[in-house]
């Protein structure tokens, strides 16, 4: 018996060796196996085990793909070559190399029925389905379920987003992606009983690598981690947003909305046409976060491989769009976050202008209601009087027709295709900008469909589009040049409700570099300046208390990534506030050219470089730790010689309702630059 296992164990060493496809460093290696007619994958980085053998297949109507097959055929490795520009992304020039092999699986009659293509580039791997025609009548298949799983080796700790209840929270609106992440936790959970949204960060034991100290000469042994980061990209209406579920102790397994949610419209499978293309799952792997948090797979697999969710024509009305909407993007303003539903009047927004003016800034965001309580032709006037001062508006939008409960309006103005054409016209016609769609409560793939659809409608109206109350974007930046950002977060308004959520804000922050923002643009709309979450700053009125410091306020600016950004600063902050950190807010870039990690830990500090499209860099660090953080920058993006500005907060700690920051010139030279940061601190340098 043992013999037998023995030579079980050495035929699947041999078998993953022979079949292993490797990354183009040669570090990372896939191997893709079909064991009792289950296909499967196990993954190495650097030699070790860090994703043991994960189940593959689709379960569908037409058959159950996930057993019962043999791999008929494997195709030889091609290389893959991408080279393309975004500008609403964490790096505008984006290079991609990949090697890319087919798996071929047939049924037991001997018919090819599913296909697996896996691009395995330095750090990264992404993998996709294909549904063959394998029945001669079947023009379609609805998908019931994936096996698809990642199997996360002993020792694995995670960084994960619990997915929420349906129809739950405000108004029966979740699931909407907007619980905390909670750091280094123990696998064999399940949320809150509903899985986690993606992307999900796991930390690994890595190899075992030698390390010699210079002063004795000595080698010694050092356990290294391995940082697994897990998403998914390229879902365009055609298939439904998924989630992982934790099946035991370290099997994540993909897994489909629940029937419960969006009021329980809709099938939570997938109908595709045959032959068809799932979306791409993607994992992103290596022993330095550095590579996580700067990584590009969401977006470098479609360019290299246009999506069937996309057709070609629009495909090239997407291409020839990308540079013209560009010059949309930037700064803007936002009454809701401090003055609440009150704010949304004539006099109030017309006032958010001309800050928004005197900003500098391009863009106001008016929030919910404004058709009832400033009526359509009032916002016209507005949308006028915005253009004459450089100032262009986003309308607020509830996507819901028939799916929760939430009263905000308006409604019934964007879930059908009629009513959608009638409103792009009105606002193409008035010089509306954008618009920010809320309370979608699901990922079927009916509401996936209504995202492509409200993204492709706007895009031929000249309107930009960010969503809130809503999924992850799957590499929309690439597909829909319109496409703006999603909340998918623990967003602002949060601090506004609940002092706890103000309280713990600096440690949230230092999360979403290394998960969140990793696969798409964010739409959080923070950076107040404000002590107090009310328009008059004061703690007589209701609203969270601010514990963060301003140079903080700043340092998120730069932090979470989109390209356009509406601030929760206020009117009074002309006034009340640093004018050292009102400066700095009127200038402060939302897109970039490239990014570059430096250090941190999620859900302690993180330090992070942002280069704009100007040429000037942005150092930030922030520290979301109990205590102090002492760390050591390089600050070799600057040129030696040349002038920055350093934005740092007292030594003595922030104190509450008074200015706590300062920023002075500093000349850069060789050396490495020393503070430290106190709690709920954060650094800037420019």
């Amino acid at each position: 018996m043992k013999k037998n296992l023995l030579a079980s164990a050495i035929l699947l060493s041999i078998s993953a060796s022979l079949s292993a496809q490797v990354s183009p460093d040669g570090k990372l290696k896939v191997s893709v196996l079909c064991d009792g007619g289950m296909p499967s994958f196990v993954v190495n980085y650097n030699n070790t085990t860090c994703i043991g053998k994960s189940a593959l297949g689709l379960n569908t109507n037409i058959g159950d793909f996930t057993q019962d097959l043999t791999l008929s055929k494997t195709s030889d490795v091609k290389a893959i070559v991408a080279d393309y520009t975004l500008y609403n992304i964490k790096r505008k020039n984006n290079h991609y190399e990949a090697n890319q092999q087919t798996y071929t699986f047939a049924n037991k009659e001997g018919k090819d029925v599913m296909t697996v293509t896996f691009n395995v580039s330095n750090n990264n791997i992404a993998f996709q389905y294909e549904l063959l025609k394998s029945k001669k009548d079947a023009m379609c298949v609805v998908v019931n379920s994936e096996a698809t799983s990642f199997s996360m080796v002993d020792g694995t700790t995670t960084f994960m987003c619990p997915q929420m209840g349906e129809m739950t929270g405000f108004a029966r609106t979740a699931p909407s992606y907007e619980t905390h992440y909670d750091a280094d936790q123990e696998m064999g959970k399940n949320g809150w009983g509903n899985g986690y949204t993606f992307p999900c960060l796991f930390k690994a034991p890595g190899a075992t690598v030698q390390v010699t100290n210079t002063k004795s000469a000595n080698a010694q042994t050092k356990k290294t981690n391995t940082w697994i980061l897990v998403s998914e990209t390229g879902s365009a209406g055609g298939y439904p947003g998924c989630k992982l579920e934790n099946k035991g102790a370290g099997n994540y397994q993909i897994s489909f909305p629940s029937q419960k949610e969006n009021n329980g419209y809709g099938s939570t499978g997938a109908q595709m046409a045959l032959p068809d293309a799932t979306p791409w799952r993607t994992i992103s792997i290596s022993e330095n976060l550095k590579d996580i948090v700067e990584s590009t797979i969401t977006w470098d697999v479609l360019a290299a491989q246009s999506t069937s969710q996309i057709t070609p024509n629009e495909a090239n009305a997407i291409s020839a769009l990308r540079d013209k909407v560009k010059a949309s993007y930037g700064r803007g303003a936002w009454s809701w976050i401090i003055a609440n539903d009150e704010s949304c009047n004539f006099d109030t927004q017309k006032q958010y202008i001309d800050f928004a003016a005197a900003m500098g800034w391009e863009s106001l965001l008016i929030d919910a209601q404004w058709d009832s309580q400033i009526g359509r032709d009032r916002i016209a006037e507005l949308a006028k009087y915005g253009k004459e001062k450089g100032v262009y508006l986003y309308l607020w939008y509830n996507s819901n027709g028939n799916w929760n409960d939430a009263p905000q309006t308006p409604r019934n103005c964007l879930n059908t295709a009629s009513r959608r054409q009638q409103e792009m016209e009105w606002m193409q016609s008035i010089g509306i900008r954008g618009i920010k769609v809320d309370f979608f409560g699901g990922d079927k793939q009916c509401t996936m469909e209504l995202y492509r659809d409200i993204l492709l409608d706007a895009l031929k109206h000249n309107v930009l589009v960010i969503f809130h109350g809503c999924t992850l974007p799957r590499g929309w930046e690439y597909l829909f040049p319109n496409y703006v950002a999603s909340e998918a977060v623990r967003a602002s308004e949060n601090l506004h409700f609940g002092q706890n959520e103000c309280d713990r804000e600096a440690m949230d922050a230092t999360f979403i570099p290394f998960i969140r923002n990793v696969v798409g643009s964010m739409d959080f709309g923070g950076s107040t300046l404000n002590w107090y979450y009310n328009p008059k700053n004061s703690s007589e009125m209701w609203g969270g208390h601010r514990v963060t410091s301003d140079v903080f306020a700043l340092a998120t600016a730069i932090l979470f990534q989109s390209p356009v950004q509406h601030f929760a600063m206020a009117p009074n902050n002309l006034t009340d506030a640093p004018a050292w950190a009102v400066d700095f807010m009127k200038k402060v870039p939302t897109t970039w050219e490239d990014i570059r990690y430096i250090d941190g830990y999620p859900g302690k500090y993180i330090v992070m470089a942002r280069k704009s499209q100007d040429g000037k860099w942005y150092l930030t660090a922030v520290n979301g730790q109990k205590e102090p953080l002492k760390i050591t920058v390089p600050l070799d993006m600057f040129e030696i010689g040349s002038t920055v500005s350093v934005y740092s907060d007292s030594d003595k700690g922030i104190t509450g309702v008074t200015p706590n920051g300062s920023v002075k010139e500093m000349k850069v030279s060789k050396k490495a630059f020393s503070t430290t940061i106190p709690v709920n601190g954060a650094l800037v340098i420019k």
